[in-house]
């Protein structure tokens, strides 16, 4: 979108702001107010501050939903600085923007054009009609699935700690499932054990995986698919949307299954049906979700590469999570099916997808990639650690997924400002961050063209 806000200064000129400049600042400014309360005595269960940079770490990795930390969450912040991490969460899997909203909803307050445009930017709507009545839609929906999911876990956490500890558990775990944001308060269990005391539970397992695709998906894809209720009649994004997660989500069940079956430390030791569920769980949350039942150390390499792979892909546009998303990785693969066949254009389902499309995709998985090279570099050389500890941990922070093979709490400054960096261009968007800072105005069409001359490749 070319429109423009406007924040006019006291001597009459004007500051043209873009809607996506408005998202990103929103980002940074929530970010830095979370980490400014997480600074507070009152936050920690010490009684004294966790630092600054702990602190900032932790509010952008709950902002960005992410789930990366470098101090476990239920044995080093009290319950003021849990509800904070919560409430960073929910705030960052919304977006700010859908937040602010709610607010004037309940007040009766209007939403001017220019918040109907930054409104539309922060959901990846391409234009601003229906854009209130969509976001009441989200706000409505995440609720009903949020509580339906605390619901359903409370059942299991109630019996285990009490009824009020219980209820409070099903409901962090459950917003913190939606919003893929991987945050987890089982440090009473034992610190960073995540669910792993849940291996094997059913109940547990399949209410985290529910919620951590029904978040994954998108808003726009949810409305689309509970609002037609048909697969032939859902637009072209739905479908190639909800059949590239079932394809990433079998094909990781059934590599992690067979490439971990008989590892002690991960699937080995568990009954044919945890198994099974072990191995799902392990497919879902590379989604950009960061819970784990099993140790991520223990893993094989190959699936340990693997991982990284479904990380960088992430979820899909419009979602809660991070990463190159699912529609990017499907329009690669079906412009190279559609190269390989000869033809010149990229189709699906009967339609044409725009070349500018193409270049997006192709731009944005070259962007992302170069960016997880640079941060996995900088892990290596500030802190000597190998390439698939650093590339795994630099996917992890640029997917907003927050799986890490356990070296998260030992990373210098340097790795920790590197991380922080990466979480944050993950949950904003490498494109958005690129359109934020340009200050070239948007060109539907060159004003001349040079002469076409070809080149090798291959």
């Amino acid at each position: 979108m070319s429109h423009l806000l406007r924040i006019r200064l006291k001597r009459g000129n004007m500051i043209r702001i873009k809607p996506v400049q408005s998202v990103a600042m929103g980002f940074a400014s929530i970010i830095l107010i979370g980490a400014v309360l997480l600074t507070l005595p009152c936050a920690s269960k010490s009684g004294t501050s966790q630092g600054f940079l702990t602190a900032l770490f932790t509010a952008t990795s709950a902002t960005c939903v992410t789930g990366l930390v470098v101090v476990d969450t239920y044995t080093t912040w009290t319950i003021f600085g849990q509800i904070v991490i919560l409430l960073l969460i929910q705030t960052g899997g919304l977006g700010f923007m859908i937040v602010a909203t709610i607010f004037s909803l309940i007040l009766g307050r209007k939403i001017s054009f220019q918040e109907r445009l930054v409104l539309a930017e922060s959901i990846n709507k391409d234009d601003v009609e229906g854009v209130v009545n969509l976001t009441r839609k989200i706000i409505l929906g995440t609720f009903l699935i949020e509580g339906t999911g605390a619901a359903l876990l409370s059942i299991r956490f109630i019996p285990m700690m009490g009824i009020v500890r219980g209820i409070y558990y099903g409901i962090f775990h459950a917003i913190s499932a939606f919003c893929n944001a991987g945050f987890d308060i089982m440090g009473r269990f034992g610190k960073f054990c995540n669910f792993a005391p849940f291996v094997e539970d059913p109940l547990v397992n399949l209410v985290v995986m529910v919620l951590i695709i029904m978040g994954g998906l998108g808003f726009t894809v949810q409305n689309d698919i509970f609002s037609t209720k048909s697969f032939s009649r859902l637009h072209l994004h739905t479908k190639i949307v909800v059949i590239t997660t079932a394809s990433l989500l079998i094909g990781g069940f059934l590599f992690f299954y067979i490439v971990e079956y008989n590892n002690p430390q991960t699937l080995g030791p568990l009954s044919p049906g945890g198994k099974i569920l072990a191995a799902t769980f392990m497919s879902v949350t590379p989604r950009t979700a960061g819970f784990n039942t099993i140790s991520q150390s223990g893993m094989r390499t190959a699936s340990a590469f693997f991982t990284i792979f479904l990380m960088f892909i992430g979820g899909s546009p419009g979602s809660t999570a991070g990463g190159i998303k699912t529609t990017t990785i499907a329009v690669m693969v079906m412009t190279a099916f559609a190269v390989a066949r000869g033809h010149s254009e990229t189709d699906a389902f009967q339609k044409r997808i725009p070349q500018s499309i193409l270049k997006k995709a192709f731009v944005l998985a070259f962007i992302g990639f170069s960016w997880l090279c640079t941060v996995t570099m900088v892990l290596v050389l500030a802190d000597n650690v190998t390439v698939i500890q650093a590339l795994f941990e630099s996917a992890s922070a640029f997917g907003t997924v927050g799986l890490t093979l356990g070296i998260t709490p030992t990373l210098s400054t340097t790795s920790r400002i590197a991380l922080i960096v990466s979480m944050y261009f993950g949950r904003v968007g490498m494109l958005s961050i690129i359109a934020a800072l340009s200050h070239r105005p948007e060109r539907n069409q060159p004003v001349f063209s040079y002469p076409e001359e070809k080149i090798a490749i291959g």
